[in-house]
């Protein structure tokens, strides 16, 4: 195994890890309602789509995703970094509200620029560990 493939498979587990862990504090009370609570206004819809769901099916997604990072089919870890990567970029909304009321969010109240940037620079870590290397 190369120096680049041990240095993927790392990222591969740290990303694993994160997104795992942050898709389990979907269904933990505290987490679950400060999730619901950051979901915009204008994206609260009717049962599935409501926030209770929303956060389910984001929480759901994550842990799949990060579940399938860790797979040894390529196939799979590109499916995995794909959804990943959709579901960093539908979350955002929800972020940037919260960025919007630091009052209500605190430390989760990222201001926009430095969370876009925070998402950009998580897609393109999802990206290079779910990609095979070429020798």
């Amino acid at each position: 195994m190369s120096a680049l493939e041990i240095a993927q498979l790392v990222l591969r587990v740290a990303l694993a890890a994160a997104f795992i862990g942050m898709g389990i504090l979907h269904f933990l009370p505290k987490g679950r309602r400060t999730m619901q609570a950051m979901i915009p206004p204008r994206l609260r819809m009717k049962p599935p789509l409501d926030p209770h769901g929303l956060v389910v099916i984001s929480g759901l997604a994550e842990i799949a995703g990060g579940i399938g990072l860790l797979m040894p089919w390529d196939w799979v870890r590109i499916a995995a970094g794909i959804g990943l990567v959709l579901l960093l970029i539908a979350v955002f909304p929800a972020n940037a509200y919260a960025a919007t009321r630091p009052e209500k969010f605190g430390t989760l109240a990222v201001p926009h620029l430095p969370r876009l940037i925070g998402q950009i620079v998580l897609v393109a870590l999802v990206v290079a560990a779910s990609l095979p290397l070429t020798a």
